[in-house]
């Protein structure tokens, strides 16, 4: 370490990650009961600190591979937060992160291993510091992206019907949306690919099930929904 900048006071830097998920038709968060000092037992979302060898993206990768033991997930940086009394302990700025997963892809024995729950984001209780904040910055995001990118297939399964794709936008959205128009509007998307397969545990009709062609929306990204 060098002697630059010595007159000046440290700061504290973190990320904290907001990890969505998809379940019962509604969208949910991942949090848990803070396990140290400041506000230990208080409801949280899960976060680290950035080493002095990391990125933030690169701290931000270990915290959610920590948490899910997955890779390459959808992530986006929210925002940075640096009130100044935002943590009771130090001075600490935090950058928030927003993942998205698939529910059943997740190892539900590192959920129960960090004492995490999923919640949905109609019923978060009050989080720790800023972190309700955090989560309400995320939503209004996902909601900007959601029309324009395909992030919804980061929420679903490979193989989806219709109505899952439905109910996710609509949870995501906070609105119902008309089935008819809804339809209509995916079937003129070449990159949302019917198969010949049916669904036959969630529809007792059975329904035909899609899949989200990564191929063909690289070839024509444009994406409005």
């Amino acid at each position: 370490m060098t002697g630059f900048y010595s007159e000046h006071a440290k700061v504290w830097v973190s990320v904290d990650c907001i990890v969505f998920g998809f379940e019962e038709d509604k969208l949910k968060v991942l949090i848990g009961k803070r396990k140290m000092d400041p506000g230990r037992g208080e409801w949280s979302l899960y976060g680290g600190f950035v080493g002095a060898e990391e990125s933030l993206e690169e701290a931000a990768d270990r915290v959610l591979s920590e948490l899910t033991g997955l890779k390459k997930l959808y992530m986006k940086q929210v925002g940075a937060y640096g009130a100044i009394d935002r943590d009771p302990g130090e001075r600490v700025i935090s950058v928030a992160y927003c993942a998205l997963i698939n529910v059943r892809d997740y190892d539900d024995s590192l959920r129960e291993q960090h004492s995490l729950e999923w919640v949905d984001v109609k019923d978060l209780p009050h989080l720790y510091s800023d972190h309700n904040l955090m989560v309400t910055n995320a939503i209004a995001q996902l909601r900007r992206r959601i029309r324009t990118e395909p992030l919804s297939f980061n929420l679903l399964p490979v193989l989806f019907t219709l109505t899952q794709l439905q109910h996710v936008y609509e949870a995501v959205l906070g609105t119902e949306i008309d089935k008819r128009n809804f339809r209509k509007r995916i079937k003129e998307i070449d990159y949302i690919e019917k198969t010949e397969l049916i669904d036959k545990k969630t529809s007792k009709r059975g329904a035909a099930l899609y899949r989200f062609n990564k191929k063909a929306f690289a070839e024509d990204p444009t994406f409005k929904l």
